[in-house]
């Protein structure tokens, strides 16, 4: 937040970076990627966390306090050191906007920056764009099995520190959910915030009817009560009918009850039945407890009458999938002088071996219905005409092909810093939100659900495809 961030970096970046400019490389240019690999757990994400690495990668300065700090290490020659007192980034970056939804494999980020500047802002791209990519892929799951608009985000006091906490949120919005119970979150963002009462308020008084009395004439307009301290059926329910009938009786409506234990599909159940009867139909039924997109998805299939839901703990930390994978690979240089050369990293991982090139990725849409089709990853020199059919071909199982006839073209990749600069401001958070969500409308639901989805399509171009085999033959060839 109000921190400085020049050295959240590790440290085999500066080590790496002293020796490009002990090597004379801080002319050369390099091109870096940033994707995230195939995992078992997200076979989509939501891409967020731009704003932050933008704002990180715009205020990169070494401080005096820095350059002697890095010094008492011992590890950095004095010219080095006097090198980074005027330390800018000046380079080009190139995102796709935060809302989009990406595929393991394709670029979410690239940065083409002199070699010693791209490579320094690595570690702090990552741990910012890895975070939040995580956390609003999580929420999209979750916000797919409730309904787009019925989650809560209140993860605060589980989230893995205040930073987690307050960009999780951020995080968690783009990816879904209505609002947050973080009011710092709430403030520097301008995300709606949310919240009722612990079980401590209703233990505080002598019976549960004074609680909820005593909570109701605080928040006359915005009542909603948490029923089970006690006895949810027997006592909670009842004591806020009792408290909501006083409220219409001066002219108020209540908001509803929440219920946080217990059987939520039968609780949910009785509680819907019991305030239709006393004529609080339209009251909401809120729910919480150790939910995620599972046993949300299992409680509406045994018909719980839950209207808004509360998510924290599996939310926030990205319980199934506490790391997204993320990694940021060069995928070419271009020497002092020179012309751009490409670069692969090889493994005997197919996963691993990377997509060398300064590249580009598009969607390809079906022209009639608007729906994502397949992606295609592509270097970014080449040219796609929509009037001519494109066939596209998995890049392992080539075998594997798809004609698309009637489709139009859409660049994801859009330049967000030009010599460091930004190109133009950047979008809030709420035109953020509503981009995300038609992103998501994009895809066919098959490819959203939880189990089983249907695999999308994401293939490299025929140029890609060739440049990558040369490369991977040559190199083989010469290393035996």
């Amino acid at each position: 937040m109000a921190r400085e961030h020049t050295l959240l970096t590790d440290l085999y970046q500066l080590t790496m970076m002293g020796g490009y400019f002990k090597n004379g490389k801080q002319n050369d240019v390099a091109v870096f990627d940033l994707f995230f690999r195939r995992n078992s757990v997200i076979t989509y994400s939501v891409a967020a966390g731009l704003e932050q690495a933008v704002e990180y990668i715009r205020s990169i300065r070494f401080t005096e306090e820095d350059i002697a700090y890095l010094r008492s290490l011992k590890l950095f020659e004095e010219p080095f050191l006097a090198y980074l007192k005027t330390f800018r980034f000046t380079g080009d970056v190139f995102a796709v906007p935060e809302g989009t939804v990406v595929f393991p494999e394709e670029p979410i980020l690239t940065v083409r920056a002199p070699l010693l500047e791209a490579q320094f802002v690595e570690t702090a791209l990552l741990n910012l764009v890895n975070h939040q990519t995580l956390i609003a892929s999580k929420a999209a799951k979750i916000a797919y099995a409730a309904e787009e608009g019925a989650v809560m985000e209140f993860g605060l006091r589980r989230a893995q520190g205040p930073d987690a906490g307050v960009y999780g949120a951020r995080a968690a919005v783009i990816g879904g959910c209505a609002s947050t119970s973080n009011v710092l979150a709430g403030k520097l963002f301008g995300i709606p915030v949310a919240g009722t009462h612990a079980h401590s308020w209703v233990m505080n008084f002598s019976t549960e009817y004074e609680a909820f009395q005593a909570y109701a004439r605080l928040f006359p307009d915005a009542c909603l009560l948490l029923v089970d301290t006690y006895d949810t059926l027997k006592s909670g329910v009842p004591n806020a009918i009792r408290v909501f009938k006083e409220l219409r009786a001066a002219g108020h409506e209540p908001k509803g009850i929440r219920l946080d234990s217990g059987d939520l599909a039968y609780l949910s159940k009785r509680a819907r039945q019991m305030l239709d009867e006393a004529g609080f139909e339209k009251a909401i039924v809120c729910a919480s407890g150790d939910l995620d997109e599972r046993v949300i998805a299992s409680l509406k299939a045994q018909g719980a009458k839950i209207d808004l839901w509360g998510v924290g703990t599996k939310l926030i930390t990205s319980a199934d999938l506490p790391a997204l994978g993320g990694v940021y690979k060069l995928a070419a240089v271009q020497p002092a002088g020179g012309g751009e050369i490409p670069k692969i990293k090889l493994s005997d991982n197919s996963d691993k071996i990377t997509n060398p090139g300064f590249k580009q990725v598009y969607r390809i849409y079906d022209k009639k219905t608007g729906k994502a089709q397949a992606d295609l990853i592509a270097l970014r020199e080449e040219r796609f005409d929509e009037r001519v059919p494109l066939t596209v071909f998995h890049p392992v199982e080539t075998w594997k092909r798809t004609t698309f006839t009637d489709y139009t073209l859409r660049p994801l990749l859009e330049q967000v810093l030009a010599g460091g600069e930004l190109v133009r401001p950047l979008p809030a958070l709420a035109e953020i939100c509503a981009y995300a969500k038609r992103e998501k409308e994009s895809f066919w639901s098959e490819y959203r659900r939880q189990d089983n989805p249907h695999v999308y399509k994401v293939d490299l171009s025929e140029q890609l495809y060739a440049v990558k085999n040369k490369m991977i033959a040559e190199i083989r060839a010469e290393n035996g």
